[in-house]
């Protein structure tokens, strides 16, 4: 009767954690569509801000929904250059258990756990050194080494997971190392995209780097170092502003914000999903 009501309890609990999730989710997604979807407009998505944009004037937001993009896709594939060579290494050329492994997993998880506002300052610090101005490279940068320690440590843990038969197997057919991590790669698909989705929706919404580094500007940048907005910091100067029209089109941005994480969210989803079923 205890084992029961003890099995009763925790399932009850889970039941109210899982509904308490979900219910913040909907209730963000009420605030921002209720007070947004009024001011989601063609213009909003279509133009950059005009004269007098921040004081209820027209124009959109564009500069910062592409300025994001560019960021974002940029950090993340500079991020996979470095962080999938880094979790190969640690997983199939590196001994189990060694100390450059577990080292790295050590440096990753402090670097997963530091503040963005610390990456941004310590990029701010850097252009400083090098006397280089706000621009979409060095937000970029900035950007990549904050997601960096999110793709390592994603990865890992799917690289961790899969078993060790699997590699012993291409060993034992004589196949190299290089190839063993290949086919590593392959069984580890699903996971990959999952860091990848992770990454991309810290970066795309993280104010903190780029407000040093990135800068911002009511134009569209046409090369690496020229300033650029982005989405998190449109919302930030939007909402400061005491005109309730110039929030709703905060709220409208934050709006546009989330649609391109949930598009991430379902196509990454539909990848992963569809590519598992050629694993070997």
């Amino acid at each position: 009767m205890k084992r029961k009501l003890e099995e009763q309890f925790f399932k009850l609990l889970m039941i109210l954690c899982t509904l308490s999730i979900s219910g913040v989710l909907i209730m963000i997604l009420w605030t921002i569509t209720s007070k947004g979807a009024g001011s989601l407009t063609w213009d909003i998505v279509s133009k950059i801000p005009e004269g007098g944009f921040y004081i209820g004037k027209g124009g959109g937001i564009l500069n910062a929904i592409i300025g994001s993009i560019y960021i974002t896709i940029g950090a993340t594939v500079f991020g996979l250059l470095i962080s999938i060579p880094v979790v190969l290494y640690i997983n199939v050329y590196a001994k189990k258990n060694s100390w450059l492994a577990t080292t790295t997993r050590l440096t990753s998880d402090i670097l997963f756990g530091l503040p963005s506002i610390v990456y941004g300052a310590f990029g701010f610090t850097i252009m400083i050194y090098f006397g280089l101005k706000t621009s979409l490279l060095a937000g970029t940068i900035t950007v990549t080494l904050l997601v960096i320690p999110i793709l390592v440590r994603a990865m890992d843990e799917v690289f961790r997971v899969v078993p060790e038969d699997i590699g012993n197997a291409v060993y034992s057919l004589g196949g190299t190392r290089w190839e063993t991590s290949k086919i590593l790669i392959r069984q580890c698909v699903p996971g990959i995209i999952t860091a990848i989705l992770l990454s991309f929706g810290r970066a795309i919404g993280d104010a903190a780097c780029v407000l040093f580094t990135a800068g911002y500007t009511d134009s569209i940048p046409t090369s690496l170092d020229q300033p650029t907005a982005t989405l998190p910091l449109a919302i930030f100067f939007q909402l400061s502003s005491p005109i309730e029209e110039v929030q709703n089109r905060a709220y409208a941005a934050a709006l546009i914000l989330t649609i391109i994480v949930l598009v991430i969210s379902f196509t990454a989803k539909y990848f992963s999903k569809k590519l598992s079923k050629n694993k070997i």
